[in-house]
């Protein structure tokens, strides 16, 4: 999809017309240029209360020699804020139909350069498919050209807004293209070579890769563990951006289990090819990296991805297994299917070297999570309740819910009660699954500069197996893998 803005009020292509609840004739600022025909076509289906405004529905016009126009709800005008409109541009893309031709003309009646970004933003998430194993479709609707109006004077900064929200869902895009790939194409050291081929594109981006001999070499238990029964070996993977800049930057971490068998603790085999999603964590940083340059943010990042195939092998860590992480801290392996805490034990503490201002991990990590929040919200946890505060306001802010979750005590005691290890990876019951696990990670959050008795970094754990694949109400996707809280981490690292 193209995106341009004019403050022009030629019709290009067919008229997209956002209207409020109770609308009854076209308005003022919709009319200028229409044609005469297509005018009466729309007055009268909005006289007869044909089309009612409500959010996200949509009818399209052919008008006899007028031209088309597709009309989409709002919603209340009072309700009408920028996740209506967000809601109501990707509702227009769901239900483009190919007789609608490849200009869209969008125009607005009263409405923010805010809320004219946001509907901007829906088309664009919307305007997806991962068609790459298709064969080549004759019927495939060509790519979109959109012009958005709006008044003179407003075109510089609405433009300018745009191609913000053209370079973040790049990253949206890219969130999603890692996830719905197939797992015999996109395993760890797939994953790592695309991060490297990707950081040539950016002066102010580079891709460190630590190999399966040299993560041996270093310690990294949890991750040589987990990956080690695979013929394709896990890797770890560190994107630096301006990393000359001084100070203290974000710091992310991802789960990157391209595919997810449960190793020797095997899984069901119903639904399991959607465990190529598993790596959903490693994908959302990979993605939140790709919306910061291609937006040219000017501060620091870091982030690190844990990669690894967990796949049952005569090599393959067995359960009773005891491994040493990074940190040094055992951890005794009651099942190989809680594989994705392991990973991130390296990774949170590789974090450490680089002092980061905060730490934020994200992964696919417990069916826990869908049982007690369902598809709608991530879990979120943290060391810092201003912290996470912040993370859960910057959701909201993008309209991508995560749910501040309890970090207690009790679920940290429970899961160092191992007889033979420092910490076990399993809980002792089956309940509290999310929480235990989350408790699972604090413990490998370092403190400041390692210290002994320090301040330990602020950090926070969102769980994402619920919303990164599976969200059928989520608007902006039709099916598979969602990218979701790219835009989140990019409101919040923009935002300070």
């Amino acid at each position: 999809m193209k995106v341009s803005v004019s403050p022009g009020h030629n019709i290009n292509g067919t008229l997209v017309m956002p209207l409020f609840e109770g609308t009854d004739a076209v308005p003022d600022a919709h009319a200028e240029g229409m044609h005469t025909s297509l005018k009466s076509q729309v007055n009268m289906v909005l006289g007869a209360n044909d089309f009612k405004g409500k959010l996200k529905s949509t009818m399209s016009l052919m008008g006899t020699d007028g031209g088309k126009a597709i009309l989409v709800g709002l919603g209340k005008s009072e309700d009408a804020d920028v996740h209506a409109y967000r809601k109501a541009g990707a509702a227009v893309i769901a239900g483009r139909k190919k007789a609608l031709g490849t200009e869209l003309t969008v125009r607005f009646s009263g409405a923010s350069i805010e809320c004219m970004g946001a509907f901007a933003e829906g088309m664009m998430l919307r305007d997806y498919s991962f068609d790459n194993y298709k064969a080549e479709d004759d019927d495939k609707e060509d790519e979109l050209e959109v012009r958005v109006t709006c008044d003179s004077g407003q075109e510089k900064e609405l433009s300018a807004l745009i191609h913000t929200l053209v370079g973040v869902t790049s990253g949206v895009h890219l969130s999603r293209d890692l996830g719905n790939m197939p797992p015999n194409d996109m395993y760890p050291e797939a994953f790592a070579d695309q991060a490297w081929e990707w950081a040539k594109n950016y002066d102010n981006v580079e891709v460190t890769i630590i190999n399966y001999d040299q993560a041996i070499k270093a310690g990294m238990g949890g991750l040589v563990a987990v990956g080690m029964g695979s013929s394709r070996k896990p890797c770890m993977v560190i994107f630096e951006m301006n990393a000359d800049q001084k100070g203290r930057g974000p710091m992310l971490v991802g789960k990157g289990i391209t595919f997810d068998t449960g190793g020797i603790s095997l899984k069901p085999g119903a639904n399991m090819d959607e465990m190529k999603y598993d790596m959903g964590g490693s994908a959302t940083v990979f993605g939140t990296m790709e919306a910061l340059a291609a937006t040219g943010f000017g501060g620091k990042v870091t982030a690190i991805t844990c990669m690894a195939e967990n796949m049952p092998a005569a090599n393959a860590q067995r359960p009773g297994d005891v491994i040493t992480t990074l940190s040094g801290k055992t951890i005794e392996v009651l099942n190989t299917d809680a594989e994705g805490r392991l990973v991130l034990s390296d990774g949170l503490w590789k974090a450490g070297e680089f002092d980061p201002e905060y730490i934020i991990d994200f992964a696919t990590l417990t069916g826990a999570c869908v049982v007690a929040l369902g598809h709608e919200a991530t879990g979120l946890w943290s060391n810092d309740d201003d912290f996470r505060t912040r993370i859960h306001e910057a959701g909201n802010a993008v309209g991508e819910l995560a749910w501040p979750m309890p970090l207690l005590p009790a679920f940290e005691k429970e899961m160092t009660d191992s007889k033979i290890a420092d910490t076990r990876n399993l809980g002792a019951g089956r309940w509290g699954g999310a929480n235990t696990a989350a408790a699972f990670l604090k413990q490998f959050v370092p403190n400041r500069n390692y210290e002994k008795d320090g301040e330990q970094i602020p950090w926070a754990h969102m769980d994402i197996a619920g919303t990164y694949w599976g969200a059928k109400t989520n608007t902006m996707v039709k099916n598979g893998a969602t990218g979701v809280h790219v835009r989140t981490m990019y409101h919040l690292i923009t935002n300070g």
